[in-house]
């Protein structure tokens, strides 16, 4: 069950929880005619931070931009919506799913002048998969179902309707008992998780797939990048044949809410020693220093929580 939190901002307002409703005739609710995003809020020692807040309303703005979905509101006004939602319900550590969707208007395939709602909601977030397995690592399978090829639909945008796809992996994987499943693109190339990025590992060099293998370019993964850099540590984006996460010495899944997490297995196979490598554990280490200040940020992608200036408050 989700928790749930005091406030949502809805179209430029904070309404109460219970009052951000939509009509059950919504376009997206008939279509999937939405994007979103994923934004992690950590209670660091100096406070509450975003990780990474503008880089992921800018690619909210990309991905709106591509379905042709205009927003009402601009990209600074969506940043102090997001300071907004953790002040005011007065959270630390949390998940923000900034969501923009096509509301009560027409039905049709083409939205034509559908409204367009957007919505900033937090809740409290702790471990994604539970338990200890940033430790432990996450039995994992390749699943039957493929990722959609290059030129069937935008990979790049983060839409409610790619996430059907992420649907059938995730639930295929747990009705067989695994954590987590691994989905191959058209060209039978390792392609992504439900909602994760993959990485393995092989003679001290990072292996991960390419932009071309139907993947949404995560941040987290182009997180990885700059901390394998700054470790001293290769990173190759290329097409990965399956058998290539078998024979790894270590393979982990990122994303913004599963942050870096190790495989410890593969169709029941071990990967390394069957728990968390040292690779994965010295990028894990790297990822909890940059959040609390321990090492530079020459990137920028820390931000403090600022309490914003009040939003106006719709009474029930």
């Amino acid at each position: 069950m989700m928790n749930r939190t005091n406030h949502i901002w809805m179209n430029g307002q904070l309404v109460p929880w219970e009052s951000a409703t939509t009509h059950v005739m919504s376009h997206a609710l008939h279509y999937g005619s939405s994007v979103f995003e994923g934004i992690r809020s950590y209670a660091s020692t100096r406070g509450p931070v975003f990780f990474r807040l503008e880089d992921h309303i800018d690619r909210l703005l990309m991905s709106a931009h591509i379905y042709s979905m205009p927003l009402k509101h601009d990209r600074d006004a969506l940043l102090a919506a997001c300071h907004e939602v953790i002040t005011k319900n007065e959270l630390d550590a949390a998940y923000l799913r900034p969501l923009a969707y096509r509301g009560y208007g027409k039905l049709g395939l083409n939205p034509g002048d559908t409204p367009v709602d957007i919505i900033i909601a937090a809740v409290p977030w702790g471990d994604y998969h539970g338990g200890d397995s940033k430790n432990d690592g996450l039995d994992v399978r390749i699943v039957s179902w493929q990722r959609p090829a290059p030129n069937t639909l935008p990979a790049m945008a983060k839409a409610g309707g790619n996430y059907l796809s992420g649907q059938l992996v995730a639930a295929e994987a747990h009705r067989d008992g695994y954590h987590e499943g691994i989905a191959l693109d058209v060209n039978g190339y390792v392609s992504e998780g439900s909602g994760m990025n993959v990485f393995a590992v092989k003679n001290g060099v990072l292996f991960t797939p390419t932009a071309a293998s139907s993947i949404l370019p995560g941040l987290t993964r182009d997180t990885v990048f700059h901390l394998a850099k700054e470790l001293g540590l290769e990173v190759r984006s290329e097409n990965l044949v399956r058998e290539v996460l078998t024979i790894a010495d270590e393979v982990f899944l990122v994303g913004t809410a599963a942050e870096i997490t190790p495989v410890r297995s593969i169709d029941r196979k071990p990967i390394g020693a069957g728990t968390c490598g040292p690779i994965t554990k010295r990028l894990q280490d790297a990822f909890a220093d940059l959040i609390n200040g321990r090492i530079a940020d020459p990137h920028g992608y820390i931000t403090a929580v600022q309490t914003s200036p009040a939003a106006k408050q719709v009474a029930v």
